[in-house]
This record gives C-alpha cells, structure tokens and sequence, in this order.
C-alpha cells in the first residue's frame, strides 16, 4: 500500500490563492521598506551553531532545530554509547550547524562578516523562512517567515521613529487596525533591580508570558523562580499601570528617579513618544508596562504589535540591542530593528477579509482550443495580449467544449474568447463574459482595451 503523502507538523502548504494573497502581504512590507531606505540581504537558512546558542536564552535555545553534521555523523560513537549518552552531549557533539531561528543574529554575523564592505548605519531588510521546534497551534508554527528591517551601526532613537511609522504605514495599506506596544528593557532591568531580582531574565522571560498564561499563571512562574510574595505583590501593579502615555510616563520618573537605569529608559520612551506626536500616526502607540519581549539581546526600546479587530497574538515585534554583534568580535556596535510575521498577518487578513479582489485574479482571458487552424490565429493574439501585461492563455488540446469551459469556471477566469472561422475571416475575437453571461465580437485592440479596463 502506498504511503500516504503528509508534510511535518508546524509547517504548510500554500496554494495557488494563498500565495497571490502571501505576495500582497510581502509587495507591501517590501514596499514599505524601500520607501524608508531599507536594503535587502540574504543569509543561509542554517548557520553554525556557534552563532546561534547563547543568543536567545535557555528557552531559545531548546527550540533550535540541530542538523547532523554531514556525512557519517555517528562514527565517533560505538553502539553502547549511543544507548545511554545525554541528548544535550550528543547534539553537541553530532551537530556543528542549526537552522536559523530568527534573522537578526545572522544579521549581527553578517555585519561583522561584512563590515569592510558596509557603510554605517546599515539599513537592512530581509524576508526568508526560520525554523523553531515550538509547539505547534493556531498563528504558530515551526517553518514561517520574517520580514525584519533593522539598522545598525547608530544610537540615534530617530530609527525607533522611523520602525514605528513603517509599522503604522504597513498595517494601513493592509487595512488592518492595530495597537502598537512600546517599552524599555531599562525600565525592566530598574523594576528588577528595585524588587531584589537579580536575574532579569527570570523576570522577562516570564512577564512576556501574561497574555498565555495570565497573571496567575506568570505568579506562579516567578515563584518557582525563587522570587518572594512581595516582590510579586509589587510587580503586579506596575506592570498594570493605567491612564495616557505622558501619564504613565510621570509615574515611571518617580518610581525610578533613584535608578539611573530608569531614569535612561523614561527619557529614552519619552523622546520617542514625543516626536511621534509630530508623525501623523493612523494607530495608537500605547506605553506598555508588560512588555518584555523575552529574547536576551534587547537593552533598549522593545516593540509589540496587536491587530485590535481579530483574536491572534503578536503580529510584529522587536527592539533596540547594543551589543550583538560583540559576541562576533566587534563591540559597541548599536542596533535596532523589526520583523513582520507574515504567517500570522495572512491569518489576520484572512479572518477579516481584507484582501483586495487583485489578490483573487488569475489568468484574465481563456481562449477556447478549436483546433490548428485556430491555434495559428491565437498564438499571435496571445503574444500581443501579454505584451500589454494581459495574462491570457490557451486550453491545451481540442477537447470538448464542456471540459474547456469547466476549466475556465474551475479556475474563475472571467473572460473565454471563440475563434472559429467567421472569427478568422473578419479578424475578430468573439469573447464572452463569464459572470453576465453576454457574448460579443471584439478586434484586437478593443479587446486590449476591455482586458486593461
């Protein structure tokens, strides 16, 4: 008995229609990247693991997809071994590469890789698949694509500016209303500080877990953390701070006005805050206290992205990181940057049917086979038809009239042309239009005309 085909769980297939609404979301990102002076790079879809491990903390690093080292990856081990050594000292030891789990580390490896060759800052955007061995549910899945624009090579807080207004201008254009989350890993590092934390992962990592897990669950967390009742007790209240931005903003100057850490991270969000203000947003940017961003490398401002209208998660996020590409060799070397999660934006725009009509169209004109005759008056046509940018094409064989027309509806072309030999006398088409069903005679050039209309 045949196999039954299957793909791995986490990962999809997309068809035909998913991929002409893919491509809109892509056309837009990608518009709006050149549009603020971004360029496009590529990196290898697997990196050595000594780029990878250490960068996204122990969760991060659970979750990378290890490839065996080529060849006979096994020879170094006799069939004893095999049976009782540790998974982690056999991946360590069988594994030298890993699929890449994000695209700014490799980012950081390539500008240090690279840096002769770069001018400073950096612009960069970059739209390929990563991989991570997370459960996989709903807006979730191993294999998805980033679309992720950073700068690095600069300090300056107007390229915080600048990601936000590409956020704001992207999921316009999409048509999808958001909130954009701003915070500051300062802030996190001052609130851990002034609660006796000496971890601030423990506190991050957890935090970036509250719309999961809720603040029950986030306690419970922290406890096992070690982290005392008080310091919880504490906690909660904070991260729940309410009222408008400059609000907000006042309460973290005097909660942390004894913390030089703080008072950076206040001044940092208020200089951003303040000159939005001036950029003619078309979402809410909202101070967000609870957000962490559990990746390591963040020290400065974080970003998070949630579409108002629909259920779904994080959409886009990111955030300033000032030491990256030191791990590489190169320190002092400041970054920020972005990344659109183009899997969960097609579901979003799929659940409130955005997509525009464009993204629904195909071939444009069908042309119906009667045979060589008919072929030898076509193929010309055809030639003209997609010189102007008309897709059309031509049922393959001579095949009953019913299968012909069956394919066109299949597929929802909405015009199918009859050349027969009245046709090919007059130097007309005959074209019928599948939605009102009227049929008429058209030449060359007023058939153009109709098809770019």
């Amino acid at each position: 008995m045949a196999q039954k085909p299957s793909i791995p769980k986490g990962t999809r297939d997309f068809s035909p229609e998913e991929m002409a609404k893919r491509n809109y979301i892509l056309d837009t990102i990608i518009s709006t990247y050149r549009l603020y002076g971004y360029r496009e790079i590529q990196t290898p879809a697997m990196e050595n693991l000594s780029t990878l491990l250490g960068k996204y903390g122990d969760e991060g690093d659970r979750l990378i997809f290890r490839i065996l080292n080529s060849g006979d990856s096994l020879k170094d081990f006799d069939r004893q071994e095999l049976l009782t050594i540790d998974p982690t000292d056999f991946a360590s030891r069988a594994c030298d590469r890993g699929l890449r789990y994000d695209l700014t580390v490799p980012f950081a490896r390539y500008v240090v890789q690279h840096r002769n060759e770069i001018t400073l800052p950096f612009k960069r955007y970059q739209i390929q698949p990563v991989w991570r061995a997370d459960r996989p549910q709903k807006g979730r899945y191993r294999e998805f694509y980033q679309c992720d624009a950073d700068v690095i090579g600069s300090d300056s807080l107007l390229h915080e500016v600048e990601l936000t207004q590409i956020i704001d201008t992207v999921f316009t254009k999409l048509g999808v209303r958001v909130v954009i989350l701003l915070n500051n890993r300062k802030l996190l590092t001052a609130l851990s500080e002034q609660l006796g934390i000496e971890n601030i992962i423990d506190l991050t990592v957890s935090i970036d877990k509250l719309d999961k897990i809720g603040w029950d669950g986030v306690e419970e967390e922290l406890r096992s953390k070690g982290i005392g009742e008080e310091a919880i007790s504490r906690l909660k209240p904070i991260l729940g701070l309410s009222g408008s931005n400059e609000e907000k903003l006042e309460k973290l100057a005097d909660l942390f006005g004894e913390s030089e850490v703080g008072r950076k991270g206040v001044e940092e969000l208020t200089y951003i805050l303040d000159k939005l203000r001036h950029c003619k947003l078309q979402n809410e940017v909202r101070l967000d206290l609870s957000l962490a961003r559990g990746l390591d490398y963040y020290t400065g401002t974080i970003f998070e992205v949630k579409a108002l209208d629909t259920p779904m998660g994080s959409i886009t996020g990111g955030g300033r990181y000032d030491n990256l590409t030191g791990v590489f060799g190169q320190s002092g070397m400041s970054g920020v940057g972005i990344s659109f999660g183009a899997e969960r934006i097609f579901d979003v725009l799929e659940a409130l049917d955005l997509y525009p009509e464009s993204t629904h169209s195909g071939t444009q004109l069908l042309f119906i086979n009667f045979g060589e005759k008919a072929l030898d008056y076509i193929l010309p046509l055809l030639s003209d038809l997609r010189r102007e940018g008309i897709t059309a094409e031509v049922y393959p064989d001579d095949a009953k009239m019913k299968k012909q027309m069956s394919y066109a509806n299949a597929l929802s072309i909405p015009y199918v042309a009859f050349v027969g030999d009245d046709e090919i006398e007059q130097h007309t088409i005959s074209v019928k239009d599948m939605e009102s069903g009227d049929q008429k005679s058209y030449t060359a050039e007023e058939l153009i005309t109709l098809l770019r209309s």
